[in-house]
């Protein structure tokens, strides 16, 4: 088990006023074990406490014997079978006079034998202690977002040279994923987003049989998933010369990205940051069609606990890699959005996009 990360761990359940936590996630479990293996019905779970002596962290991992070896994943590996019980045995291994975390992957089926074998003296929903935990990007995680990054700024290379009259979303939706494999990614980190003309006015609009017409704009929001990171981006691209109500909306959208950008330092607020690039668009006259959060952290999943929102008061910090990404939608005619990923540095932040956001006019 990786101490350094049980510590912060720890350090989070403390300010809960708790001592033990039961983690069950298996992203969660692999970040603090490097063990992964997807239980689906099965249990799996992590205890993790303090070594009543040292003082050190300790982990407990209960695992299925079906499931790929753990030996070694923690100070201690209990294997059971699908005969076994496993309550019982994450039972006798919890402090029954201390209350114990839980995290938001324990499924009732688990939780509810565990509280009436009297597994903990109360129940805590903790998993804040974890998320705060893998908010803050080690190094070589920052090294692995960026890897990740790299591969999408080349995929938004590929994505806008299929651009072209007659081609249809689905089409390009599609191909994505052999690309993404010839690049060095295992897959996507969320299904793709391919948007033509009105279609972008639907910032989750799922691609279709819709065909590209002269003069559509085009959306794609992608990411893939490279040694188990994630990256995101979005790109609008022109396919004719813009009007001007096309650029100045594009442009409202560009400067409220950068605006935004340009804030992140340790201690501004997520929701500051969200103010900020809101400001710009309601100053272009669209606010109303502003419709959704600035931006969502982001790691071993695409969107991670703690978002870029009027609502988050909490300051950044240094390690933390989440997106920026305004957009105007305007219901039956277009939709704009540009989105980059920052990682949080100690005087300011860092764009791990390298893809162009200047409007570009693709040859279709």
């Amino acid at each position: 088990m990786d101490t350094s990360r049980a510590d912060a761990v720890l350090r989070g359940l403390a300010d809960l006023g708790l001592s033990q936590m039961l983690v069950c996630d298996p992203l969660s479990i692999w970040w603090l074990t490097g063990y992964h293996t997807e239980p689906f019905e099965r249990f799996l779970g992590l205890l993790v406490t303090r070594d009543p002596a040292s003082g050190a962290a300790r982990g407990a991992l209960f695992a299925n014997r079906l499931f790929p070896d753990p030996e070694g994943a923690a100070d201690e590996v209990v294997t059971f079978s699908d005969t076994d019980d496993p309550v019982p045995l994450v039972a006798s291994h919890v402090d029954a006079d201390a209350r114990l975390g839980v995290d938001k992957a324990l499924e009732a089926r688990w939780l509810l034998p565990l509280m009436e074998a009297g597994a903990g003296s109360g129940w805590v929903l903790a998993s804040r202690a974890v998320d705060e935990a893998r908010s803050i990007k080690s190094p070589r995680e920052q090294e692995l977002m960026r890897a990740a990054s790299l591969v999408n700024d080349e995929a938004m290379g590929w994505l806008a040279s299929q651009v072209r009259v007659g081609v249809s979303e689905r089409e390009i939706a599609e191909g994505l994923l052999a690309q993404y494999r010839r690049l060095g990614a295992e897959g996507h980190s969320f299904s793709p987003i391919v948007s033509f003309g009105a279609n972008a006015a639907d910032p989750h609009h799922e691609p279709d049989d819709t065909t590209l017409r002269p003069g559509d704009m085009v959306l794609f929001d992608v990411g893939c998933r490279r040694r188990r990171y994630c990256s995101d981006m979005t790109r609008t691209f022109f396919t004719a010369a813009p009007t001007r109500r096309q650029l100045t909306v594009y442009d409202a959208v560009r400067r409220a990205n950068e605006a935004a950008e340009a804030l992140v330092a340790p201690g501004v607020t997520f929701a500051h940051i969200d103010r900020c690039a809101r400001a710009v668009i309601e100053e272009a006259g669209f606010g109303p069609n502003f419709t959704h959060r600035l931006g969502h952290q982001i790691g071993l999943v695409d969107h991670e606990p703690g978002d870029v929102s009027a609502t988050h008061d909490e300051p950044v910090r240094p390690g933390q890699c989440f997106s920026i990404e305004p957009g105007v939608y305007l219901p039956g005619e277009m939709g704009v959005r540009i989105e980059d990923l920052v990682i949080v540095t100690k005087d300011g932040c860092e764009v791990i996009n390298r893809y162009p956001k200047s409007p570009l006019v693709l040859g279709v």
